[in-house]
Formats: structure tokens, sequence, C-alpha cells
């Protein structure tokens, strides 16, 4: 494993250990310290120049005040917002929507199929053989993640709003690649100025760090992953999916968002509002000031969200 990313590992589950305490005191000294000690510099929360620092105020004191980040975050809300805008067409294929595993009628489904939860990101279970799947331990794994309060757990209060389902949907790939080749747009103030092409997954994952124009931009690779030996090529249709990305982004001042070109289709993937909780460590620190000085958070104002919306996809606060 990459010697930076065992470093990185470590230094979260260390952050983790003290998350408790400190965060029953106060979330924002939590966020503090958390930043501190993951990146090594000290959080400007008053004056936030560097990326990372803007990420965590959008965190702490704005997006958890923003109804429509929410519903975006959550995996079956974002498909009604994209559908209002006339976006349906890039929306995965899905097979339902269910309140609990065992109300999905796994006999209907096809043999390959991913269940994802609605309220948080990475709970997530990828099923290629339905034969194969261990119902039981898959069981046991969605229930305990479907009583998880998933920004609770990781000081991202905006997901602590969205009702926890289970959604199902069309398992994608590549002819002849298990998966596709993901593209990360990040979207600063409805403006898409860089991005990861994401290769593989697990421990054989390859981000490519790229400006939009696909020439690269050294030094945003961060936290030690590994860099592919040849970045991939522009798709046909990317300043489509730059249109896409940025009509959808354009309530927020930062979105990464994230799609798939697959035979020459794009697909939605998600909407990410505070990647890897802003604790982000990029290889050069110019990187961090340059997206921070394309990133303006004065003046954002949340969204607002007609309440038969906020009621489907929102717990009642």
């Amino acid at each position: 494993m990459n010697r930076n990313l065992k470093q990185n590992r470590l230094r979260h589950f260390l952050a983790s250990c003290f998350r408790y305490p400190v965060k029953a005191i106060s979330k924002t000294l939590y966020v503090k310290l958390q930043y501190r000690f993951i990146t090594h510099h000290k959080l400007n929360l008053d004056n936030p120049l560097r990326y990372t620092e803007k990420l965590q105020h959008l965190r702490i004191f704005d997006y958890p005040k923003d109804d429509l980040v929410s519903i975006c975050a959550s995996r079956d809300g974002v498909r009604e917002y994209l559908t209002s805008l006339g976006y349906s067409k890039y929306l995965i294929k899905v097979y339902g929507v269910f309140d609990s595993f065992d109300d999905i009628d796994f006999a209907a489904l096809p043999n390959q199929f991913v269940l994802k939860c609605t309220h948080a990101s990475g709970f997530n279970l990828l099923c290629l053989d339905k034969e194969e799947l261990d119902m039981k331990k898959a069981r046991k794994q969605f229930n305990r993640w479907l009583k998880t309060d998933y920004g609770k757990k990781t000081v991202e209060p905006h997901y602590s709003k969205i009702k926890s389902r289970i959604i199902v949907e069309e398992y994608l790939h590549e002819p002849g690649e298990p998966l596709p080749i993901e593209y990360k747009l990040h979207v600063y103030n409805g403006k898409a100025r860089n991005l990861y092409a994401v290769i593989g997954r697990g421990e054989d994952i390859r981000y490519s760090e790229l400006f939009t124009d696909f020439s690269l931009f050294d030094g945003s690779q961060f936290n030690g992953w590994k860099k592919p030996d040849v970045a991939p090529k522009r798709p046909d249709n990317f300043d489509e999916m730059i249109e896409f990305a940025e009509k959808c982004s354009a309530p927020f001042p930062f979105v990464r968002f994230d799609c798939y070109d697959i035979e020459g289709k794009i697909y939605f993937s998600e909407m990410t509002f505070t990647p890897a909780k802003g604790t982000l460590i990029l290889d050069d620190d110019n990187a961090d000031f340059l997206m921070g000085e394309w990133l303006d958070i004065k003046g954002y104002k949340p969204n607002s969200v007609p309440s038969g919306i906020r009621e489907k996809y929102l717990k009642h606060h």
C-alpha cells in the first residue's frame, strides 16, 4: 500500500479516537483539531483562504442550514432535483427505493445490481452474482447502516437531515471492464475548473488530477493516491458533461459533481459537498490556495425548498 496513504489513514483513525468526547463539547473545536491533526495546518474560519479551510466553513456553518444541499446529497432526493431541471436522461436506472432490507424483492432484481444507503457516503454493496450474495451478512450490514447517523459520525451535519433508505441501482460497467472511469468535476460557484478522473477502486484506485481542458493539474493530487501510467483522454462528450454539472451545481458555492461516460453516454453518479470532510492533504500546498481563490463563500444564502419535497426526503426537525 502507498506509504502516504497508510500515514493518512492512520491520521484519520487517530483523529476519530477523540471524536466523541470533543464533539460533545463543541463540533467546531473538533473540526479545528481534526483539521490541524490531519493536514498540519491551523484552521482559520474567520478569514479562510485555503480551499480546505473554506470547505470546513461550509461544512460547519453553511451547508447544514441548506435543505437543498441535504436533498442533493441524498441518493434519492438528488434524482428528483435533476429531473426538475430536465436532466432525467442522465440518471442511472433504479429498481426501487426501500425503507428496509427485508422490503427488497430480490427475486425481481437482475443478477447484478448495486445497493446504496440514501443518507451516507460509502454505505454501498455491489452484487455481481445474485446467487453468491450472502443475504444474512448483507441484511446485518444494511440494518446497521440504516441506524447510523452518518452526519453525526463524520461531523457533516447536512447528512443527518436525510431519511435513511436503501436504493437499488443498475450495475454500470464498460464492456470488458469491471468498473467505468468516474469523472469527479469540481464546480466552484457554478464554474467547473478541475477534476479527478478515477480508474479502479479499493487498493487499485488511480487518480489523474486535471484541469477541465485535460492538461495536468500537478499538485492537486491528495491523500497519497496513486496515478495511472497514462492519463485518460478527454471524452468526446465532455463539454456536455461540464454543462450538465455547472447547471445543476449553480445554487451552491462548491460541489464535486461525479459522472460516468459509458460508450458515449453520460450517467450521473453523485453530488458531494464536503469531499473527504475537507481534510485533504494536497501534494502541493499552492494548489490549496489556488482552489481557495476559485471558491467564494461570501454572500452565500441557503436555498429554499418546497415543503412537499423537504418532507419526502428529509427528517422532521
